[in-house]
């Protein structure tokens, strides 16, 4: 579908000043939440180990991360605000039927196992003040239910940026730590290598699990539900840049948390729950209880995004009514899915010894297939001036994105090669 004429003429888009601030914060939302949601309970798993078992050495790798992850978030956010449509939407009217319904199978898969780990993640952050999963989970299950069924966007989004806010308690255990800030700063800007096989498929999880093709779609579908402007899309563009920065700086924060301690003190953990137990006799019992809570809360923040960036995805996919301001009756596929993925995982996350590792390496290895199709899929339409019209990428801009993504699809090829046998948990 051709761009509107509004669309067509880039506006010209000020600077951020102080009497734009309101305008701001209004906006303010999904490029702060979707970023800080990839940092969900696998994800602080994964830098947990990377600084436990690697201590300073892969700082670096949050200077490539950050901006891969501010170019793919803002392509989304860019496409949502010209086109008024979320990318599911964008892929069925831009390419065949027979390719969105693939794309929607294997996120359906990969968001199911992903949601499983996110109540987990609420069970292992509770068990730290010994209470058993089957007494903590259902609560919690029935909490975000109720929130993102039966409040309206704002109040939800309200809610999100609250959680996200949360993630200062890593800063905090970070400090706590009194990690080697000379080291840190050094081995955030000079790359260390090694060839060994572990080494690798330990970088190719750190990356893997900050993009995400569900952070795709989610953006983008809350930039529509928000019904953000176009005369206002820079102070869109702005916080997605800042949500990266500040998603990649709380991930600083726990690396070095646990290089200062668990590293330093050849203690060796597989879980985001092992690390905040072994923090306590190292750094206190307030690290321990500080990366437990953050461990609970990045886990019920992702718990809600997930199933909402599902049920947004395969409506907009298959033409079903969907949004937070919808009632039941208005959107039942939309309001039946948001019930079925926050019930099920939750479900199936309090069965005893269930194999969650193997759910959630399945669940990797759809996003490793999944994400480079997303990526191109992207890519291809926000370079289409007939949906863009000025609002494709320049030349510039566009070599990053393409380098990026090209060298995501590498890396994701090895690792849905790998299937991480080598004790890196995500």
């Amino acid at each position: 579908m051709p761009a509107s004429p509004e669309t067509r003429k880039r506006p010209r888009l000020g600077r951020i000043g102080r009497t734009r601030l309101l305008i701001f914060l209004a906006v303010m939302g999904p490029g702060l939440i979707t970023a800080n949601s990839d940092n969900d309970a696998g994800g602080i798993t994964t830098w947990s180990v990377v600084g436990a078992h690697y201590g300073y050495q892969l700082l670096w790798v949050l200077l490539l991360i950050t901006p891969i992850l501010a170019v793919t978030q803002e392509m989304g956010a860019r496409m949502g605000v010209v086109t008024g449509k979320g990318l599911a939407a964008l892929i069925r009217e831009r390419f065949s039927l027979k390719v969105t319904a693939f794309a929607m199978l294997a996120m359906l898969i990969a968001n199911l196992g992903t949601t499983i780990a996110e109540f987990s993640g609420v069970g292992a952050a509770f068990s730290l003040a010994h209470v058993p999963p089957w007494v903590c989970v259902p609560p919690v299950a029935v909490g975000v239910w109720l929130l993102i069924t039966r409040g309206s966007y704002k109040r939800v989004e309200r809610v999100f940026l609250f959680l996200s806010a949360l993630y200062v308690t890593y800063i905090i255990a970070g400090i706590l730590a009194r990690p080697d800030w000379h080291t840190a700063a050094r081995s955030a800007v000079v790359p260390s290598v090694t060839t060994t096989s572990v080494w690798v498929l330990t970088v190719i999880a750190a990356i893997g699990t900050t993009i995400t093709p569900w952070g795709q779609f989610f953006i983008q579908a809350t930039i529509v539900d928000k019904k953000i402007s176009i005369k206002d899309y820079v102070y869109t563009k702005t916080e997605v840049f800042l949500g990266a920065v500040l998603t990649d700086g709380i991930d600083f924060f726990i690396v070095v948390a646990c290089a200062a301690t668990l590293y330093k003190h050849g203690i060796l953990v597989n879980t985001a729950q092992d690390a905040a137990r072994a923090l306590e006799p190292l750094a206190g019992r307030a690290a321990e209880l500080l990366f437990g809570f953050g461990l609970l809360n990045v886990s019920i923040l992702a718990a809600g995004i997930l199933p909402l960036a599902t049920a947004y995805a395969i409506c907009e996919a298959f033409g079903f009514e969907s949004g937070l301001d919808q009632k039941f009756s208005e959107a039942p596929v939309f309001n039946g899915l948001l019930t079925f993925f926050v019930f099920v995982p939750a479900a199936v996350a309090i069965i005893p010894h269930l194999p969650l590792v193997k759910l959630i390496l399945l669940s990797q290895d759809v996003n490793g297939i999944l994400l480079p199709i997303i990526l191109v899929y992207v890519l291809k339409i926000v370079n289409d001036r007939s949906v863009m019209g000025d609002h494709v990428n320049g030349p510039i801009y566009n070599t990053l994105a393409w380098g990026f993504s090209i060298a995501l699809i590498a890396l994701t090829v090895v690792l849905v090669a790998s299937t991480l046998p080598l004790g890196v948990r995500i």
